[in-house]
Parts: C-alpha cells; sequence; structure tokens
C-alpha cells in the first residue's frame, strides 16, 4: 500500500511532528511519495531525506490502486492536495494539524491509530460531489474543477453585478461583492460565513450564497447538483476575480461562466466513530451552555 503524503512548509509543523510522521509510515510498511516543496521542509527542519524517486511536483501522477492520500494540514491543505489529483480515484485522508477542520476531521494525535487503520483497510469513504467551471478566465487554470466552491469577488472599493441563471431561468442579479457557488461540502467554508446553510455533504445539490448584496431581500438559494449554472459579470467601476476553491484568477467585466456538477466526485476518507454531525458539535461547539 502507498501513502501519498501532502503538506505545505508554511504550516507550523515542528521537528518532532515531523518525524512522528515519517516513523508512522515506516512503522507500517507503506511505500509513500511527498509533494517535492514539504519533502525540501523535511530535510530542512527534521534532517529526514526524502529520495527524489518518492517525490512528486504539481501533479500526483500514476499511483498504484491502493494508493490514499494523507494530506497533513488544515482544510487548506486538503484543497490543495485534491488539486494536485487531477481527478484521479484515489480516497484522500484529511489529518488535521490546523484549526477548524471541517475536512480534515483525523486527529494528529492519533497517527498510529489512523495508519494502522488504512493498514487494515477499515477507512470508509464518502463520495463528495465536486463542481466544474468553464468561461472566460483571463488565465487558464490547470484545473477546472473544485471540491469546496466557485466564487465571483470584486476586487476593490466598486460594487459588481452577477446575472445569474440555474437552467437557463434567471434567478437574479446579484448587487454587491458577488456570488458564491457551493458544493454541501463546501456548505461549511466560505458560504458559511457569507449567511449559507450548513448542507450535509452527501445531499445532492449545489448552494448559490451572494456576497454583501446591495439588496438586503436576496438570500441563499439550494439548487438540484443535476442543475447547470450559468453566470455573467458586469463590472463598470470596479476589478473582479474568480476563485476555484484557494485558487484566484482575474477576470475582466462581460466574462461569462457555467458550473455544474463534475463527471467525477472525490473519495474523502472518512474516520470511524467521527460523524459531520459530531464535526459539528465540536467545531461549532452546539450545546455549550455559555449561560454561567
Amino acid at each position: 500500500m502507498k501513502i501519498i503524503l501532502f503538506s505545505r512548509r508554511q504550516l507550523d509543523h515542528t521537528a518532532e511532528e515531523i518525524v512522528q510522521l515519517f516513523d508512522a509510515i515506516a512503522r507500517f510498511g507503506f511505500d509513500y511519495a511527498v509533494n517535492a516543496e514539504f519533502a525540501a521542509f523535511v530535510r530542512e527542519a527534521a534532517g529526514i531525506a526524502v529520495p527524489d524517486e518518492k517525490t512528486y511536483a504539481e501533479e500526483v501522477g500514476p499511483q498504484p490502486a491502493d494508493a490514499v492520500m494523507v494530506c497533513y494540514g488544515g482544510d487548506g491543505t486538503l484543497l490543495e492536495g485534491v488539486h494536485r489529483l487531477r481527478g484521479a480515484a484515489i480516497p484522500v485522508m484529511g489529518i488535521n494539524a490546523g484549526h477548524l477542520g471541517f475536512l480534515t476531521t483525523a486527529p494528529s494525535a492519533g497517527l498510529d491509530l489512523i495508519f494502522g487503520e488504512i493498514a487494515a483497510g477499515n477507512i470508509a469513504t464518502e463520495p463528495r460531489t465536486m463542481i466544474r467551471v468553464e468561461g472566460d478566465f483571463a488565465e487558464q487554470p490547470d484545473s477546472l474543477v473544485a471540491l469546496n466552491e466557485f466564487t465571483i469577488e470584486r476586487h476593490g472599493a466598486g460594487m459588481i453585478s452577477v446575472e445569474t441563471y440555474v437552467d437557463r431561468q434567471m434567478v437574479a442579479t446579484y448587487h454587491g461583492d458577488g456570488v458564491i457557488v457551493s458544493t454541501p461540502t463546501g456548505s461549511t467554508a466560505y458560504s458559511l460565513s457569507a449567511g449559507g446553510p450548513v448542507v450535509a455533504p452527501t445531499c445532492a445539490c449545489l448552494v448559490l450564497s451572494p456576497l454583501a448584496p446591495h439588496n438586503l431581500t436576496m438570500r441563499p438559494v439550494v439548487i438540484p447538483d443535476s442543475s447547470v449554472i450559468t453566470l455573467h459579470v458586469h463590472a463598470r467601476r470596479a476589478d473582479a476575480f474568480v476563485t476555484l476553491d484557494n485558487r484566484t484568477y482575474p477576470i475582466e467585466t462581460g466574462a461569462a461562466f457555467t458550473v455544474k456538477r463534475a463527471d467525477r466526485p472525490i473519495f474523502l476518507a472518512v474516520p470511524h466513530n467521527i460523524s459531520f454531525y459530531d464535526t459539528l458539535r465540536n467545531k461549532m461547539m452546539w450545546g455549550i451552555d455559555i449561560r454561567s
């Protein structure tokens, strides 16, 4: 079995944590590959030399059928790891070394338990909807899919307008800071901070959430994930940009985009006994009595 390890050097990993991580991989006899920038950091911080043949760059490339990607960090780390898979059907496990962590639910303190479960084949997976975006990017992305969301946003002080259609039926023109198209997985990310609903990650839907709308009656809308969303951008007095998860691209006024469910889902590995609802309660402190 092979571990495709992904992490980012800007995270606050200690030398002790890195040594524990690589010791656990070795103890269970996994083959492994590490993204090149993290491999360089591992050598600098912990003195562990990762052979060149065990590194990968911007794309993971072909891997054995039993490979598992392990993203060590926060949700942003997992999103970047998924991006490097380029749609490969490799399950993704997130080990939380960050903060909130709706995607990276496995605790970093239990590395032996996590890798033991992977070695024994006891990791369950959930298919998570991804979205595919096509349109007028000023700079063509290397990947057109996103796990969390696609956003159109203003840059600067001026308001933008986003004319929005679902299956060729007009929903609204969002005047304000922009709009978010979120997957169920992304409902607890940017969309949530914009007032969008919390959606169970296995629901077959997408969410449209306006960003700081000029018209205060504007509210998020939940639509079937079989829908095709079309967005036209008007930004006469402001610059605008779009994001695919944590990747940002400039656009010009008049740009148009089409968003729909991607052909393939990503398979997110979930630890036993940690449900989505457990994560909601623990991360958002639901049910905590703060009256005393």
